[in-house]
């Protein structure tokens, strides 16, 4: 009986024991494989809200072949503006050889630069004009030049002359556009860097300021290699905030120093603490967007538009189709085939500031266009539009800025190719309501993720630096101190 009894005791024990390590396998085996399930759960939802950069990559845009010996200087040096009696005798000449062609009767600046106000600018030019003088105004703030890329880049870096106690100094990069300059910048500067001394503040904000020259623009060395767009740019500018020492800073930009500082703010979005725009490009329009503008005329708040909104965009097809045509005939040029109009630019002084002050008036206000003087004295002095005209005469810069349409647009017609990123640093966006096209908020929130601030500005239009410097001076203060408070 026991030798029967005890064999299936033992099988029982044994059973027993093998079902509680089962048990213990699985209390075991259940939380880990839930565990690695929820893990690859969350990574994979993780991965979905990853931000998407553009990759920086690296580029070569000097003459020749890069060489692989050696590294690139990346030394700092100062630089100096200078002029010759030779320069201003060569200007003087080619000035008083011009030739004119009468303008048609009651034109103003409907066909472009009225050639009457045109005589006169130009006899301005020629003999009150004093080069010399503005040169001495555009070395008052400190210029450089250091090599990126193969290219030697120009910029000017300000910096406070008093910083209050116990205040952070705030780094910000701005950019400029075409027909522009870094001259833009020099009536906004002193704002940014003294602002408790021009009544701005209390002193809570301080800024150090750098505008860089855009590679083939004024004193910038133009790209000897075909390809140079805004991606590279916004990665030479990278290069440059950290060749000076700075980890993270703001930047700022309109025209094509909008396009610019958003793929830097795309490519190197830790970089970046916020990203200020006074014009926003966004392209090709999608089916929510053509939705909006069929429903925003008669029902705006239901689009998400606002009352000024409506008033700046519409009659849609007037403001962003006709008046748009009328204003971005260069552009097609620019965008095709450069070099064969800007031969002739580059020969004539007088061909130059028709050029470049037309778009000086009619950017500035439309109805700028029924004036016969395009209105241009009415915001600006002939010495500082001149000024801005002499800075891409005497480096010989209009071809060579000119062909960055064509190596941005060839590559992408809508400019819209890289708003798939998004952006996602804080965003602050001042419209002005001559600006030559009206962006709202919500159809921003598009590309820009994360708007702290959307101002509607009071006036001013395309050139705000230039035109209204205090307006947008008060506007960049109220973004970044809205970004620090975060």
């Amino acid at each position: 009986m026991w030798q029967e009894i005890l064999p299936n005791a033992w099988k029982s024990v044994l059973s027993r024991i093998r079902s509680f390590e089962y048990s213990q396998k699985n209390a075991v085996l259940v939380p880990v494989a839930a565990l690695g399930v929820g893990g690859i759960l969350i990574c994979w939802l993780r991965s979905r809200h990853k931000i998407k950069t553009i990759e920086m990559g690296d580029g070569w845009w000097g003459s020749g072949e890069r060489s692989l010996k050696g590294r690139e200087d990346d030394s700092i040096r100062p630089f100096k503006i200078e002029t010759s009696d030779k320069e201003i005798e060569d200007l003087h000449r080619r000035l008083d050889q011009a030739r004119y062609t009468p303008h048609v009767e009651g034109a103003a600046f409907h066909y472009g630069f009225n050639s009457s106000y045109l005589k006169e600018v130009v006899s301005y030019w020629r003999n009150q004009f004093d080069w010399r003088k503005q040169v001495e105004v555009l070395n008052k703030y400190p210029h450089f030049h250091t090599t990126i890329e193969g290219i030697d880049i120009h910029f000017i870096h300000v910096k406070p002359s008093y910083v209050p106690h116990g205040r952070a100094v705030q780094p910000l990069l701005m950019v400029h556009g075409w027909p522009g300059s870094f001259y833009e910048f020099y009536k906004i500067i002193p704002l940014l860097t003294e602002p408790a001394k021009h009544g701005l503040n209390e002193g809570d904000l301080v800024f150090e300021v750098i505008c860089p020259s855009i590679p083939g623009y004024g004193f910038s060395e133009a790209p000897h290699q075909q390809g140079f767009d805004s991606i590279a740019t916004a990665r030479i500018f990278h290069k440059l905030m950290k060749r000076l020492g700075f980890k993270e800073y703001y930047i700022q930009g309109g025209d094509w120093g909008s396009r610019i500082t958003t793929n830097m703010a795309q490519m190197l979005p830790q970089s970046v603490r916020g990203l200020h725009l006074n014009i926003v490009f966004l392209g090709k329009q999608s089916l929510g967007r053509l939705i909006s503008i069929m429903l925003g005329a008669y029902v705006p708040w239901l689009v998400g538009l606002s009352r000024e909104d409506a008033r700046r965009v519409y009659p849609f097809m007037q403001k962003n189709v006709y008046d748009l045509l009328r204003e971005s005939g260069y552009l097609h040029i620019q965008a095709t085939k450069p070099d064969t109009a800007g031969c002739g630019l580059n020969d004539s002084p007088v061909g130059l500031a028709a050029y470049i002050l037309e778009k000086f008036s009619t950017w500035t206000d439309k109805s700028f266009l029924h004036k016969d003087d395009g209105g241009l004295e009415s915001k600006y002095s002939l010495d500082e539009l001149l000024t801005n005209v002499m800075i891409y005469w005497v480096t010989s810069s209009i071809v060579s800025s000119m062909r960055y349409y064509k190596e941005n647009i060839s590559k992408d017609p809508n400019l819209n190719a890289y708003n798939r990123f998004g952006v996602h640093v804080p965003t602050g966006i001042a419209a002005f309501p001559q600006e030559i096209v009206h962006t709202p908020r919500t159809w921003a929130k598009d590309v820009y993720k994360n708007i702290v601030t959307y101002s509607y500005m009071p006036r001013g239009g395309h050139f705000a630096a230039f035109e209204e410097p205090k307006l947008l001076a008060q506007d960049i203060m109220q973004f970044v101190r809205k970004v620090e408070q975060m």
